[in-house]
């Protein structure tokens, strides 16, 4: 534990620069947030402000690199925030953005122990994640004409999206080993390197299909790749070049344009409880460590439900 030096705990608004390796995982940590959770910019900002704040704070106390916060860090900066006359839902928010950032350090390797996990979890109100209708889907998932070998790749790409509820980390990091080979599974990598076999439907697999033995084939010529989705160069597709491909199908489709990968495994989820899928299932499938995050689909559920009354009940 760190000797308590004097001043550490009054600390004020912090307006030197964060060190350079802090400053790395914070921009790491947005591209994650804006790719693969597809978060509005003002969310971003958000996030960015909160955690501006405590990484300058924490290099005023000579932390130069993450793995070096300690416990007492954290119950340190949330009493600074409060002396410094910030309302409890600021701190609240702030103290998730922390520990979002440290949980996507854990999940990326490069922290071993979150210095916040004794900290209690503010209790915040739930967002539901946005969906998608199933016409929407259709729309969306239609929005990629022709047979060239980018509208064989992109179909099949947000086909693969929302048939097995992937995120795009998982989708672009997806290899042709581990493609069954029926295509009728996925075996996707997950947070933590951990792996998962998810079914394929038909429409995905015939996609998929299409694009494995024709542009993909084409895009590749006589080089060697692993990786199933390939950009014209023949280079594996990266995730900002994934979240743009959604958002070109949204705006084709004209849905709504904060669209986004993570869209599509939220619309897979919902819908699969929607259809009646057990709840321990859907959990395996989107590869959740606790069942308690794929409760919240349980509330979209019950929504869906109280439409269907409202629109069907003659006292609706």
């Amino acid at each position: 534990m760190r000797p308590h030096l004097p001043g550490w705990s009054s600390i004020r608004v912090p307006r030197e620069p964060i060190p350079p390796a802090l400053a790395a995982d914070l921009e790491d940590f947005l591209d994650a947030m804006r790719v693969e959770v597809g978060l509005a910019h003002t969310s971003l900002a958000s996030y960015r402000g909160d955690l501006q704040w405590f990484l300058r704070w924490a290099g005023q106390r000579g932390t130069r690199e993450v793995r070096e916060l300690e416990p007492d860090d954290l119950v340190d900066y949330l009493a600074d925030r409060r002396s410094l006359g910030a309302a409890e839902a600021s701190v609240a928010r702030g103290l998730v953005a922390v520990r979002m950032l440290l949980r996507f350090l854990i999940a990326e390797g490069r922290l071993r122990i979150d210095p916040s996990a004794r900290i209690p979890a503010p209790i915040l109100r739930r967002h539901l994640p946005h969906t998608l209708t199933v016409a929407d889907v259709e729309a969306l998932l239609g929005a990629f004409e022709g047979d060239g070998w980018r509208a064989q790749r992109d179909r099949a790409l947000l086909e693969v999206l929302y048939a097995s509820g992937a995120r795009v980390s998982e989708a672009v990091r997806l290899r042709t080993q581990d493609l069954e080979s029926e295509l009728r599974v996925l075996r996707l990598v997950g947070k933590g390197d951990k792996m998962r076999l998810v079914p394929l439907g038909e429409r995905a697999r015939s996609a998929l299909l299409t694009w494995i033995d024709g542009g993909r084939h084409d895009v590749l010529g006589t080089a060697r790749r692993q990786e199933v989705f390939l950009s014209r160069s023949g280079r594996p597709l990266s995730r900002v070049d994934a979240w743009r491909r959604v958002k070109a199908a949204a705006l084709s489709a004209g849905l709504a344009p904060s669209l986004s990968p993570h869209t599509l495994r939220h619309s897979f989820a919902s819908h699969l409880i929607e259809g009646g899928a057990d709840l321990r299932a859907v959990q395996e499938m989107l590869g959740h460590a606790s069942i308690r995050t794929t409760e919240i689909y349980t509330h979209l559920d019950a929504a869906h439900v109280r439409s269907i009354h409202r629109l069907y009940h003659p006292r609706g």
